[in-house]
């Protein structure tokens, strides 16, 4: 079954906010070592469970498309979804690397 559009940018979508999460992670590992704060450990652990949930996201997309491919609805959510934690990620990835 081939991939929908919207399946498409939503994988995109999780693809860079990966990218954003691992770069978080690593300014926040570094920052962890020096500080030890609990903030800092949150961000920490939120950046972490925030990757593992899109790279997730990213396997099923890839390896279970009928799930989401029988309802225009669902993928229109998904990418909404997506696109959502991608501005809120690229807000937090200039804030922290400022």
């Amino acid at each position: 079954m081939e991939m929908g559009t919207q399946i498409m940018a939503a994988s995109v979508l999780s693809g860079v906010n990966i990218v954003f999460l691992a770069a978080l992670t690593v300014v926040w590992v570094r920052n962890y070592r020096t500080f030890r704060t609990s903030l800092v450990l949150g961000l920490l652990a939120f950046a972490v469970v925030m990757l593992v949930e899109n790279a997730v996201a990213l396997y099923f997309l890839f390896t279970m498309q009928s799930l989401y491919s029988g309802d225009p609805h669902v993928q229109q959510a998904v990418l909404v979804l997506r696109g959502l934690q991608l501005v809120a990620l690229t807000f937090l990835t200039y804030v922290t690397m400022r």
